[in-house]
């Protein structure tokens, strides 16, 4: 018999709380915050408790600077964010036709940095680029998650569904075994949600800062003891593709709180 692999002294196999396994196709999709505590829920409705706001603040004098050798700033060619960017954020990874690839939004700013400002691409989860995200996420707020039906994203929304289903690191475990078949159980005495995607870049108070959604999935790459994808991979951008159709309809809540 082969050992149980171990993670934290406890026998992966006992990680899972025992509960009825419910897929999410018997119920609606929920949003993590369904799953927070009432201080956390609270905490992520109100803007004057909510931390992720000052990184929306940041994000929205960022918006106003002019950048790069061209010296123009995000709001010289899309005007006012609260209109321009209004549901933006609900429709990405999205197709983009001159690299012929997914991008998320993370991509999509720096492809406007070096194609129109002629800027150096920020890094992914440095200060500035989680203050654009989450300034261009708060446009969309409260808006429903509507992934584009745009049939050049089949092959990342396929190769993304592939992992989330692929069995992975040194515990053998896929997305799909917490957040599918186990979400209304507990790991290590915390719920287990369906891994949606709506809240992103999101405030967790376990980091004490905002961190975006391939953030997220690299912790889990590493609690299953997998080698975790290098930030702005393609196959992180296939995740968020397939990630952003499970969440259709639910509202987008950026910047989230989470535990």
């Amino acid at each position: 018999m082969r050992p149980a692999v171990r993670c934290f002294g406890l026998a992966a196999p006992l990680l899972l709380a025992a509960s009825v396994a419910h897929g999410i196709e018997q119920g609606e999709p929920r949003s993590g915050i369904a799953f927070a505590s009432p201080e956390t829920r609270a905490m992520q409705a109100d803007d004057t408790a909510n931390p992720g706001l000052f990184w929306v603040l940041d994000g929205e004098q960022l918006w106003a600077k002019r950048e790069g050798a061209a010296q123009k700033s995000c709001g010289d060619c899309h005007g006012a964010a609260s209109a321009s960017m209004k549901g933006i954020a609900a429709r990405y990874p999205a197709f983009d036709d001159k690299t012929g690839q997914a991008v998320d939004l993370t991509g999509r700013i720096n492809l406007c940095r070096t194609r129109h400002q002629q800027a150096t691409p920020l890094p992914h989860e440095g200060k500035e680029m989680l203050a654009l995200t989450a300034f261009v996420g708060f446009q969309s707020r409260g808006l429903p998650m509507a992934p584009p039906a745009d049939p050049r994203l089949a092959p990342a929304r396929a190769q993304g569904e592939a992992l989330f289903t692929q069995r992975m690191g040194q515990l053998d475990l896929s997305c799909a075994n917490c957040h599918e078949a186990n979400w209304q159980g507990r790991l290590g005495g915390s719920p287990i949600t369906q891994g949606q995607s709506n809240a992103y870049p999101l405030y967790r108070l376990e980091w004490q800062g905002l961190g975006s959604l391939q953030r997220r999935m690299r912790a889990c790459m590493v609690g299953v003891r997998a080698e975790p994808f290098d930030y702005g991979a393609p196959e992180f951008v296939a995740l968020e593709a397939f990630l952003a159709t499970r969440a259709k309809g639910l509202p987008v809540e950026t910047p989230g709180v989470r535990p």
